[in-house]
């Protein structure tokens, strides 16, 4: 039932509609401070049973949270499958509540990021029942747990640089500096956008193609895309490329000048740790990337272009869990559709494809190559009606990937793809 509240908060000729994820949202904030909450109270009272061993397991707490917890609620509370009606799409769009839990993601990531810098460089942590400082496996963990937090940071940012307000375009800079993939603001809204399900694309996944393939080629592509626009960007405006105008190479200041801060506080000693940090960071969101266009491609025209993007060229799921932790991102392919529509007016779309679970659980999935082909390679085959000409295909694993789904496949594929 709605509340006197929600009821006062809506404009009359607004239907009595509520958002019942409304305060489940709160929960995406679990992430940047799962250590000030669960993580170091729980160390101080292991320690303090004498359970030492156990107390290093909550330095594990980023993926623990992300490769066990997640995906486990996902299993337990399923889909989620509820759209606003379009009659409160803009109140519920207008509404600063949802904006607001976003900016706050920001400053529990730093947070909890200056906090790792202390602890994995101090000499002595015995406040948390610890002799001296921390051991090396829990410093590695601390490093990837934070590098996960800041890996769910990137999807804020996200969020964030999607939008047209100019706070929240510095913002999701700011989110990006931890990973230090600044560029990621430039290629994905200008590259990404443009490119997506095409061949040309490097942050979209081919048949045959693994993620351990995926994450250079999509690294390495997407970085040089992004100084490729920028150059073109610039160069328009008369301006040089070497210069703070080029948005890729001021977002990498930003970052420099973070590690040059931390370093000059906590030590030289913390820099592998911050690399650490920083690689997972972005890996997470590359795994996420690996599977939300795996093997879907746009067509061609007759006149030779490729066909507008759709729904049936992202994957999606509704678990609710996971959209909860990673604000609907799951429901790509109305954000493909409509990129700057904030993430609680996300839709679920009818006739797009689906994930069998939550992007967590997939996620976990990608890094196993033979359990990923087992599980996807089928759905990519029956989206495309047995034609698996039709994908987006790893250009050197055609002929096997062809060979492998019978002769319909070797008999030719549609113009362009998987060149």
């Amino acid at each position: 039932m709605s509340t006197n509240a929600d009821m006062a908060a809506q404009p009359v000729d607004v239907p009595a509609w509520r958002d019942r994820k409304r305060y489940l949202w709160l929960w995406g904030l679990f992430a940047p401070t799962g250590l000030f909450t669960i993580g170091l109270p729980s160390i101080w009272a292991l320690n303090e049973l004498g359970w030492h061993r156990a107390a290093q397991v909550p330095f594990w707490l980023g993926p623990i949270l992300i490769y066990l917890l997640i995906p486990l609620a996902d299993l337990f509370f399923g889909p989620d499958g509820e759209n606003a009606p379009d009659e409160v799409m803009e109140y519920l769009e207008n509404d600063k509540y949802y904006r607001y839990l976003t900016y706050l993601y920001l400053p529990f990531q730093y947070a909890t990021l200056f906090l790792a810098a202390y602890l994995i460089t101090a000499d002595n942590v015995s406040w948390l029942g610890i002799d001296g400082g921390l051991h090396l496996v829990d410093k590695i963990g601390l490093a990837i747990t934070v590098g996960m937090i800041g890996g769910i940071g990137i999807n804020t940012a996200h969020e964030l640089g999607h939008k047209k307000v100019h706070l929240e375009r510095w913002l999701s800079r700011i989110a990006l500096a931890q990973s230090f993939y600044g560029h990621f603001y430039i290629e994905h809204n200008r590259g990404h956008h443009v490119r997506v399900a095409t061949p040309e694309d490097p942050a979209s996944s081919r048949v045959g193609e693994t993620f351990w393939a995926f994450w250079p080629r999509t690294v390495w592509g997407s970085l040089k895309s992004s100084l490729r626009l920028e150059k073109v960007r610039l160069e328009r405006l008369g301006k040089k490329p070497l210069s703070l105008h080029n948005e890729v190479l001021s977002a990498w200041l930003m970052s420099a000048v973070l590690y040059a801060a931390l370093l000059a506080l906590f030590g030289i000693e913390l820099l592998p740790y911050l690399i650490l940090q920083a690689v997972i960071g972005f890996s997470l969101l590359e795994s996420v990337n690996y599977l939300e266009h795996y093997g879907l491609v746009r067509q061609r025209t007759a006149g030779g272009r490729y066909e507008r993007p759709a729904p049936v060229h992202s994957w999606n799921s509704d678990h609710i869990v996971t959209n909860i932790f990673l604000y609907h991102l799951q429901r790509h392919s109305d954000h493909h559709a409509y990129p700057t529509r904030r993430y609680q007016t996300l839709r679920s779309w009818d006739g797009a494809p689906n994930l069998p679970s939550g992007y967590a659980s997939m996620i976990l999935l990608a890094y196993f190559p033979p359990l990923w082909r087992r599980v996807m390679d089928k759905r990519v085959l029956a989206h495309y009606g047995g034609d698996i000409t039709r994908a987006n295909v790893q250009p050197g694993k055609r002929d096997a990937v062809f060979a492998r789904y019978g002769a319909r496949a070797a008999t030719g594929g549609a113009d362009g793809v998987g060149a």
